[in-house]
């Protein structure tokens, strides 16, 4: 339950139109802040009559530096988190994963689903105090565009099919161009191309929050500095050390901070998840975001109540470099299948992670909205029955005890990470005599040099930026800015585009994954289960929202 105020909405109605009423209006860490239980004892909650604690500090770990606290820049989970407490969008997500109003009190669709129209509500400001109004949407949706501010996230505004979008991203048409405008400043129109009925959910993504444009033009790279910044949304960014810590006050500008209960936001860099579970226990960390590699089990009968597992919108996976640069003999789709086939799964998902992880064979998670899992041919299969295929594959392409198939893995620098690519670096040199040579990298770096395709077969996760199974298979498309493999077939790209504009888009997705299963550039190796550490005392947490999309001020803590 949301603190101090009921679920403004619960979804998006069948009518097309959002409408639901309005309400109102230290000192930094210096080395690790702690989470220890609280002496003290606050007010009591207003809905639940719960004690509140009165020290309303929420810390939690974070593995790695962010990416960046720019809405048009970021590119990672940890680095939305961040963004999703600075500043808002239009739509926001309750803890169910609904839509809610954000910046939008309501927002209208015309008949065809072609064009949007969000009306602002007059009471939002920026952190300096500023009206936060439709053309501060407007800059930012045509700074996302805008190929001069190279955002990585480009690409996601082409796939909202927002007017002229993939030509200004060309660089072919003027980024004034983009099909969007402040009718007033307080009405924003959005122009698409295709038929999209669940746009709506696509402005929930921090590409599309608003940036301030006076600050972003008077300070450029810097305006994301704590000194710089203006945000909109319920905190502001107070103290930033690279690789050390971030951390958020609130924001006494954020139109609805009377229902904010948290006071501070404090997360702490540690690069291994060993140590984030001691300081975890020790109550330095109220959250643990993920626990390490295979101890979940354990963990839930240490601390019932506070070792969560929930479905989570995500895949893991490893991709081929496909492009021009990549290995010679990837091109060559027996040795892809072979290297898929002969993964064992289960044994990944049981024996290494043991969270509750289903084993994935597609590359959609079963828990997408509206997705029903194809029975793809090698997940039908034994493990017995696809060990015996991938040594005849590979076999079939040339390969053997005497000229045996060498490349590197490339991944991000994690224990859980290293264990998972061990195990499948084991199970192939074990099967079919392949020698894949590991190695790791600092995730700016490595998401640098995957991106560049400076790899042979790399690690990557992705988790979805909206309920619907196209956030995962739009990857695929040959144009997708994180299509790192740059795999390319032009029958995935117009069964993707057909489906933006079907009332039920399933059969082109089941093809699509059916076509993913026989060409192989990617192998789906699990899909998540959301296992996390959260302090008995913090309430409020969106266990239900498969997204995990969560907001600082939904949630607070109670008295110990």
């Amino acid at each position: 339950m949301k603190p101090f105020t009921k679920t403004l909405a619960a979804a998006l109605v069948s009518s097309a139109v959002f409408l639901v009423g309005c309400s109102s209006d230290d000192e930094t860490a210096a080395t690790a802040t702690t989470a220890a239980p609280e002496a003290k004892s606050g007010p009591t909650h207003p809905v639940t009559g719960e004690t509140l604690a009165a020290d309303q500090t929420f810390t939690y770990w974070a593995l790695d530096e962010h990416s960046s606290f720019d809405p048009q820049i970021v590119e990672d989970v940890s680095g939305s988190e961040h963004v999703r407490n600075l500043f808002e969008g239009l739509l926001n997500q309750d803890e169910d994963g609904n839509l809610v109003p954000g910046v939008a009190e309501r927002f209208e669709a015309s008949e065809d689903k072609m064009t949007y129209t969000f009306y602002l509500r007059k009471d939002a400001k920026w952190s300096n105090g500023d009206p936060v109004t439709a053309k501060d949407f407007v800059y930012g949706w045509k700074r996302a565009a805008n190929p001069e501010t190279a955002s990585p996230y480009a690409w996601f505004v082409e796939l909202m099919s927002i007017k002229n979008a993939p030509q200004i991203i060309a660089g072919e048409a003027e980024v004034d161009s983009l099909g969007v405008t402040a009718v007033d400043d307080y009405t924003l129109q959005v122009e698409l191309t295709d038929s999209l009925p669940y746009f709506p959910m696509m402005v929930v993504h921090t590409t599309t929050f608003p940036t301030h444009q006076a600050t972003v033009e008077k300070f450029g790279s810097e305006w994301t500095k704590p000194e710089n910044m203006v945000s909109n949304g319920a905190y502001t960014l107070s103290e930033h050390v690279v690789n050390e810590r971030a951390v958020l006050e609130r924001n006494d500008q954020y139109w609805n901070n009377d229902a904010t209960i948290l006071e501070k936001i404090v997360s702490i860099v540690v690069p291994d998840e060993n140590q984030g579970l001691i300081r975890w226990k020790a109550n330095e960390f109220d959250l643990m975001n993920s626990v390490p590699t295979g101890q979940f089990k354990s963990l839930q009968e240490e601390f019932p109540g506070e070792a969560l597992a929930y479905p989570r919108l995500c895949n893991y996976y490893y991709t081929f470099n496909l492009s021009e640069s990549g290995p010679e003999e990837f091109k060559d789709v027996r040795v892809r299948q072979a290297l898929a086939y002969a993964i064992d799964r289960k044994v990944i998902t049981e024996q290494v992670l043991q969270g509750g992880q289903p084993e994935a064979y597609t590359f959609t998670p079963a828990a997408t909205a509206s997705f029903t899992v194809p029975p793809v041919e090698f997940g039908q299969m034994t493990q017995a029955e696809r060990d015996e295929k991938a040594k005849e594959l590979l076999a079939e392409a040339g390969y053997s005890a005497s000229n045996p198939l060498t490349f590197d893995m490339l991944y991000n620098t994690s224990e859980g990470h290293k264990q998972i690519a061990t195990a499948i670096s084991q199970m192939w040199k074990t099967k079919l005599g392949v020698e894949a040579v590991l190695n790791n990298m600092e995730w700016k770096t490595f998401l640098e040099e995957r991106g560049n395709q400076n790899f042979a077969l790399a690690r990557g996760a992705w988790c979805g930026d909206y309920n619907e199974a196209s956030t995962f298979l739009d990857l695929v498309r040959s144009n997708s800015g994180y299509n790192d493999g740059k795999y390319n077939n032009p029958e995935v790209d117009r069964l993707m585009d057909e489906a933006k504009t079907q009332a039920d888009p399933s059969a082109n997705y089941t093809a699509v994954e059916q076509i993913l299963a026989e060409e192989m550039p990617i192998i789906p190796v699990y899909h998540y289960a959301g296992n996390i550490l959260l302090k008995s005392n913090v309430k409020g947490w969106p266990v239900n929202n498969v997204e995990q999309n969560w907001y600082a001020r939904n949630l607070y803590k109670v008295a110990k």
